[in-house]
């Protein structure tokens, strides 16, 4: 009995050692490719011994989070405890993710907007408009067309889905009161956010994914080309173009499933099958290209990463948040900080401001505010 029982023990002890080691190993020598994690983290580099860094802790302290963040096989724990947490109690470990009623998956900002929680007041955005109007009539008169996109959010085109434990009355919204001024003072505006909503349940394929945060690469589509033929009116002009002849169903890929691979998940989770144009571009002889200035949100952003509106405009630029300008900054980091924002508006034909529901608290994120006091203070 008492050798059976040591047995035992050794064969644990085997087992342990052995997965030890596996795990040395592949902290040292990586031997195992493994997938690397999604979303934005700082890798901590190997820290070097110096007896400052010893005696004052910030040698230990470095080191700890290297050997933390660089032990072996941690993706692959990391995306198996992320699993059961969402597979066994619909949770996401993901801080900034809630698992909402069928797994759809919800950031909360966008829930915020849905029920109004996140509204700023009918002053301020009766503000923003006023400001807005005068830089559309002056920029008319300079022969440029300035206008806004509202996009939909996932909360107020899904809020079927939202947890309960959100729920409450629907209040007074911010996209409520920007379209009564806009409406009022008849400003330049396409409303993807209200015809997403009107067309869901006929749209001929998904226009929102259940397991991305952002609208679906089929509505992406649907929005360049919507925009294109907003501007060939605008402008009066005959513009190039997008098409498609085909599209191709399957699980969601590309943005359609954003907000699950941010999750890490050891499994990518099912959903209804999404719409992918197999898109052309028509010939620009013959057409216009106009100049393009795009102040927009992360909803522009993946427009953007699709590549086909950089086909159909000249001069385009994409100022990500009135931040970052690209596509300077997808090489170089490059900032709309220093430049002359007089000179550089005068170089577009069309400007517009893309936002969806959730960041119009803060739209144009000081680009009206700051052209307004250029132009009029």
């Amino acid at each position: 009995m008492q050798n059976r029982k040591n047995r035992t023990l050794a064969i644990l002890l085997i087992i342990l050692l052995s997965l030890f080691a596996l795990h040395f190993t592949q902290f040292k020598y990586n031997w195992f490719k493994l997938k690397p994690l999604d979303g934005y983290y700082v890798d901590t580099e190997k820290n070097k011994f110096t007896w400052k860094g010893w005696f004052d802790g910030t040698y230990q302290e470095v080191e700890d989070k290297y050997l933390t963040d660089h032990f072996g096989f941690r993706s692959f724990f990391i995306r198996i405890n992320h699993q059961w947490r969402f597979s066994l109690f619909n949770k996401a470990k993901t801080a900034w993710v809630t698992v909402g009623k069928e797994n759809y998956l919800f950031e909360e900002n966008y829930i915020k907007a849905w029920y109004g929680t996140d509204f700023i007041g009918v002053d301020s955005i009766e503000q923003r408009m006023y400001k807005f109007k005068h830089l559309q009539d002056t920029l008319e008169q300079l022969g440029k067309k300035l206008f806004i996109v509202l996009a939909p959010g996932k909360g107020s085109y899904y809020p079927e889905y939202i947890p309960e434990q959100f729920h409450q009355e629907v209040g007074t919204t911010n996209i409520s009161v920007y379209r009564e001024y806009i409406e009022k003072w008849n400003l330049n505006c396409i409303d993807f956010h209200r015809y997403f909503i009107d067309n869901k349940e006929t749209s001929p394929y998904p226009l929102y994914p259940q397991y991305g945060i952002h609208w679906s690469v089929y509505g992406m589509c649907f929005v360049i080309d919507s925009i294109v033929r907003y501007v060939e009116k605008a402008c009066n002009i005959t513009m190039p173009h997008m098409f498609w002849n085909e599209i191709k169903m399957s699980q969601p890929d590309k943005f359609d499933n954003d907000i699950s691979k941010a999750m890490n998940l050891l499994f990518t989770p099912r959903s209804f099958e999404m719409a992918y144009p197999q898109v052309l571009i028509e010939s620009d002889s013959g057409k216009t290209k106009p100049s393009l200035l795009v102040i927009g949100d992360s909803f522009y952003g993946n427009i953007y990463h699709l590549g086909y509106d950089q086909q159909l405009f000249s001069n385009y630029h994409f100022w990500y948040y009135n931040k970052e300008i690209y596509p300077e900054t997808a090489t170089n980091w490059t900032s709309i900080e220093g430049i002359d924002l007089l000179q550089e508006i005068l170089k577009y034909d069309v400007i517009f401001i893309l936002s969806t529901d959730s960041n119009l608290p803060n739209l144009g994120w000081g680009f009206i505010e700051n052209y307004y006091h250029i132009f009029f203070e």
